[in-house]
Formats: structure tokens, sequence, C-alpha cells
């Protein structure tokens, strides 16, 4: 048994019972976009927040310690994402990415967001030519020093 596994659990129990991630999020008491990422194997729950997910997707003891595994985050399934969705952020840092940092560089000076100390908040923004993705990143930025 292995963190994949449990994910592949977790994502074929969500399919049966009809499961929606803002409801597991809801009762875990943390935002939809990072309980997700944690049932999709890139986050780690402690251990009371993992009983609860263990609870809501049927988990065995066994399973539920998985969960509190630190991930190897980052993990795709190939280096260029062939998913449309994904490939589209790729795309998107593809295109944009230098300008992201350079303006980045520019109000802030050398440094990096972080994805660490980070917020996502991914919402539908109604528009009568047809509805629009809205994410927000929000990350604290971490100039590099000097030393």
């Amino acid at each position: 048994m292995n963190r994949l596994d449990i994910t592949e659990k977790i994502i074929t129990a969500k399919v049966s019972k009809g499961i929606k991630w803002s409801d597991v999020a809801d009762k875990v008491g943390l935002s939809k976009e990072w309980v997700t990422a944690g049932c999709l194997g890139q986050m780690t729950f402690d251990a009371k927040q993992a009983k609860v997910i263990g609870k809501i997707f049927g988990l065995t003891a066994e399973e539920i310690k998985w969960l509190q595994v630190v991930p190897y985050k980052g993990s795709l399934p190939s280096q260029v994402p062939t998913d449309p969705l994904i490939y589209r952020w790729y795309e998107i840092v593809s295109v944009y990415g230098t300008t992201i940092k350079e303006l980045i560089h520019e109000e802030f000076g050398d440094g990096i967001m972080s994805a660490i100390d980070f917020s996502m908040d991914i919402v539908r923004q109604p528009d009568p030519k047809g509805d629009r993705v809205n994410v927000v990143l929000s990350g604290k930025f971490l100039p590099y020093k000097q030393y």
C-alpha cells in the first residue's frame, strides 16, 4: 500500500458516493482547494483532519495513517502535462511566466512567491458570454537574502 493507492480509493469513493470537494472541505474546516490537494496526495493532513477524511471516504486505520505522511509533491505522470486543463496551466506559465516574474520583481524586488505560505480560491464567475473560471493565487513574497 502507498499514498497513490489511498488517492485512488478516495477518488473511487467520491465518484460512487457523489461527494463534492466543497462538502469534504466544510467537514474538515479548511478551503476546498487545500483539502482537494490533500485528498489528491499533494498535502499532509494532521491526525484529526485525516480521521475526518477517513470517515467520509471509508478508509481503514492504516489508510488514514497514509494521509499523514509527507507526500512527494508536484508529481505529474509526465513532464509536459497531457490533460487539456492541466496543459493550459502549463501553457499559461510558458507564455506568461516571464511576465509574471518581471512584474513581481519590479513590484517587490528579487525574490519568489511562496507556494508554502500560499492560498488559492477558485470560483465560477457568471458572464453573459459564458461563465468564466476565476482563480486567485496568493503567496507570501520571500526576498532573497544577502549573506
